[in-house]
């Protein structure tokens, strides 16, 4: 992995090169409160963005509190969500958030990883999603782009995101929490692509442990 003084300039070259957080970023897909925030990151799993955003357009014209979709029949809940795909697992993992949020938390989402993580279909990716949208937190989510940067690049070593995530947390300069993932998540889909990078223009090229005098060193 890189050392924290390289970590330190990756950060610091990447936030001058992408626009980081704007005004019109919105997360998770969009969502306008936490509950409804952790539903989307629950139906996104191995959805693309079009059929999540189906589904949730779907479902939440048919409720939008925990005890309103308690309130829904199962079949209800799985014709609204068929689009975003694995609706009878997200169907069951619905009900069970519903039920766990208002018998654990009053129905009110809590704002801490620990608090999101302990309630049922919430992972460290949705909870770290959710705290850094919805509430405001610092912290770097991590999706697939993310992920790849950071393992590409050298700021992590890591086979999973949870563990990307949790080396990002321990190694990131404080100052880049806030606005990293969007520097991250925007260099994943613009200059660091999973298919044919664009090495040639790449600010950190030259730090990378995968990029070009990487492997001419090799």
């Amino acid at each position: 992995m890189l050392t924290d003084i390289q970590i330190d300039e990756v950060y610091s070259r990447l936030s001058k090169a992408m626009p980081g957080r704007t005004k019109n970023a919105k997360g998770p897909k969009g969502q306008p409160d936490a509950f409804r925030s952790c539903i989307s990151c629950m139906l996104s799993a191995q959805s693309l963005d079009r059929n999540t955003a189906a589904a949730t357009n779907a479902l939440f014209k048919l409720a939008t509190t925990p005890e309103g979709m308690l309130a829904l029949a199962d079949d209800a809940i799985r014709e609204a969500i068929k689009p975003c795909g694995l609706y009878n697992h997200k169907t069951k993992s619905i009900r069970k958030f519903c039920a766990a949020l208002i018998e654990e938390h009053g129905g009110t989402v809590p704002d801490t990883r620990e608090g999101l993580m302990s309630l049922p279909g919430i992972g460290r990716k949705c909870a770290d999603i959710v705290m850094s949208f919805t509430f405001g937190k610092d912290v770097i989510a991590v999706d697939t782009h993310v992920h790849r940067v950071c393992n590409r690049i050298g700021l992590t070593e890591a086979k999973t995101a949870e563990k990307t995530a949790e080396q990002l947390e321990a190694r990131s300069p404080q100052w880049a929490m806030a606005d990293g993932h969007f520097w991250l998540i925007q260099f994943g889909k613009r200059v660091c692509r999973a298919r044919l990078p664009k090495c040639e223009i790449c600010v950190v090229s030259d730090l990378c442990e995968t990029g070009p005098l990487h492997r001419q060193d090799a």
